[in-house]
């Protein structure tokens, strides 16, 4: 039976979203809209969107600090900015990326780190990558009481293992490793799968075989929901486009002409222009003349 949960989208009704009301959404009428963001002003911006699931990715440490991969973004990093996320972040259900050797170490620290995303960052849920290998860490998070989302397919922090960044799950073996991968984080408790960059018949077998909604990127227009980054929607990260990104807007160029315009414009004396200018009261400008700057010595 189709679930007949409804999207909390913009123009209607919206509620606060909770890990329980997205995995309720798994075979709905409507898909799961999901997007990231990394301060304040991208995390409006993505609520006030109506999309349902909003996420801190680790891509952080691409689009906003500059670095080559996700690998060198922090804890502290991840909280300062998940933080600042979750006072923008109103409605949607609010997802911290658990930074790479964050809860590789051990289960303790798996649980630990969750813990300070959740009580210092204000993130509502955690996300992870890995397969089966990660199942008995999300259990042990899942026990804590914080949510749990998964991620599957090309996890980028595994990027030196695969070589670069290339889509996974392309031969059956594979595929059929996925399969139990995904069911292994279904049984350790996850309320959402990510998978990313796989075919979209890869993608098509997880979702019909697991009870929680999958998100995609890269893996075709057949998983229960999407999610793209916040920058690459925006046109406002040029370092190179995956071929499953859509953009609706090219900000960043008209970021730059626009700035590119008040740079002329300050440097030709266009700016500020009277109407920006603060004035005295007429009634004071006389007193003005019985001022005396000091003598210099």
């Amino acid at each position: 039976m189709s679930n007949t949960s409804q999207p909390y989208g913009a123009g209607k009704a919206r509620k606060t979203v909770t890990a329980p009301d997205i995995q309720a959404m798994k075979g709905g009428d409507s898909r799961i809209a999901c997007l990231t963001a990394y301060d304040y002003a991208t995390g409006v911006t993505a609520d006030e969107s109506g999309a349902d699931l909003v996420l801190v990715g680790d891509s952080l440490a691409m689009v906003v600090l500059g670095h080559e991969d996700t690998l060198s973004v922090t804890m502290e990093e991840m909280i300062h900015h998940t933080r600042a996320a979750s006072r923008g972040v109103k409605k949607a259900l609010l997802v911290a990326d658990m930074p790479f050797m964050s809860y590789h170490v051990s289960l303790e620290q798996a649980v630990a780190n969750a813990g300070r995303l959740v009580q210092e960052g204000r993130a509502k849920a955690v996300k992870l990558e890995g397969g089966r290998n990660m199942a008995e860490r999300i259990r042990a998070i899942v026990d804590a009481g914080i949510p749990v989302m998964g991620h599957l397919g090309l996890t980028p922090q595994s990027v030196n293992a695969f070589g670069g960044f290339k889509a996974q799950a392309k031969t059956a073996e594979a595929v059929q490793t996925l399969v139990e991968d995904a069911l292994a984080l279904v049984d350790a408790g996850i309320f959402s799968l990510v998978l990313e960059a796989m075919p979209a018949e890869a993608a098509e077998l997880v979702t019909a075989r697991i009870p929680v909604p999958t998100i995609g990127i890269g893996a075709g227009n057949v998983t229960d929901g999407q999610i793209l980054v916040w920058h690459d929607v925006l046109g406002m990260f040029d370092r190179f486009t995956p071929k499953f990104v859509r953009r609706y807007a090219e900000l960043g160029k008209e970021a730059t002409t626009a700035l590119s315009r008040y740079c002329e414009d300050v440097r030709h004396g266009r700016f500020p222009a009277e109407k920006n200018t603060i004035r005295m009261s007429d009634e004071e400008l006389p007193g003005l003349k019985k001022i005396k700057p000091k003598k210099r010595k």
